[in-house]
């Protein structure tokens, strides 16, 4: 199923749902960061994805990155929540939703790189390296509120 992101666009269609979703910027011991690049838009993403009935919330981050990247993380702080009007997502199944995310800080406790059916490619990357890969702006947003060291989380 392809995915296609708009921010700010007034040609956007209109969302037909409201998801509430979870991220996490996993690093690894050389401060590097986990990404995936994503098989419905190509785009290099941070782990995550909608929550199901079941769970938490820090335990929807915690079962996205095992899904997507095949590591076992444990949640470890919070980046901020993420709920931008602006931001639409549009799946070819008629899907277009307004995401409410709340982005975690997580750390590897277990688990092995393993590519997913929602992944094309997983690797750790230094920060310096991620305003040259293609990534939709939300994301490097996420990432640039980690590094900044914030005394509290963001909260847009």
């Amino acid at each position: 199923m392809a995915r296609t992101e708009y921010y700010n666009d007034p040609e956007a269609p209109k969302p037909n749902s409201l998801v509430v979703a979870a991220s996490a910027v996993v690093t690894d011991h050389k401060g590097r960061i986990l990404l995936q690049r994503r098989r419905d838009n190509s785009l290099w993403a941070l782990p995550g994805g909608g929550m199901d009935i079941s769970d938490s919330l820090p335990g929807a981050a915690v079962r996205e990155v095992k899904e997507e990247t095949g590591y076992d993380v444990e949640i470890t702080g919070l980046v901020g929540t993420y709920t931008d009007p602006r931001h639409i997502i549009a799946y070819s199944d008629g899907e277009v939703r307004r995401q409410f995310n709340v982005c975690f800080t997580a750390r590897i406790v277990g688990g092995h790189s393993e590519i997913s059916d929602e992944s094309t490619e997983i690797r750790f990357v230094d920060p310096e390296e991620i305003n040259t890969l293609p990534m939709h702006h939300t994301q490097k947003l996420r990432i640039r509120h980690l590094l900044e060291n914030r005394p509290s989380p963001y909260l847009g």
